[in-house]
């Protein structure tokens, strides 16, 4: 019915206790919720341009990280 997301969950929540609430006083009426609090990508275009930035920015770091952590530990090594 809706996902784990409080966010998500909670739209639902509130549309099926205020439609089973109206149903029980035989009501007509019917409400209806939505929720889109964060802005969503409609292209996937754009969506794989930031997935592509993300991805080389993460690649970029897993190389240079490593050798940063060597050079430290043989400065440490110099100066005992």
């Amino acid at each position: 019915m809706c996902s784990a997301e409080a966010v998500s969950c909670f739209p639902v929540l509130v549309n099926t206790l205020s439609n089973t609430f109206l149903r029980l006083f035989n009501s007509t009426a019917r409400f209806r919720v939505w929720s889109e609090p964060f802005y969503q990508i409609k292209t996937p275009q754009f969506r794989n341009g930031i997935f592509f930035v993300c991805f080389s920015y993460m690649l970029l770091l897993a190389a240079g990280l490593p050798p940063q952590f060597a050079v430290h530990s043989m400065g440490d090594y110099k100066v005992k």
